[in-house]
């Protein structure tokens, strides 16, 4: 009976040892995830601002246009970053 008890107390204590290293990995994509959108939105603005600047250099009389459209398309580039960025937090939190 007692050896029962034994067992036990091992299955719960490897059950909560899974449950840690779940919450680890967990936490771990979630950063990954929030990282490599922070990237992404990086690496997007980063075209849009070498596109607007070649356009700006061919055509210098277009300057607002293309300054226009380009923090327009920075901004849409920003918004699922951001969106990215709050469900990995929210992954994480949890």
């Amino acid at each position: 009976m007692f050896n029962l008890f034994q067992e036990a107390a091992a299955v719960d204590a490897a059950v909560d040892a899974a449950d840690a290293a779940i919450s680890i990995v967990t936490h771990a994509n979630a950063a990954i995830g929030a990282g490599l959108a922070a990237m992404g939105a990086g690496i997007g603005i980063g075209l849009i601002g070498h596109g607007a600047g070649l356009g700006i250099a061919r055509q210098p009389e277009a300057v607002g246009d293309i300054k226009g459209n380009a923090i327009i398309l920075a901004a849409l580039v920003e918004g699922p970053a951001f969106f990215a960025i709050v469900i990995s937090l929210l992954f994480a939190i949890k």
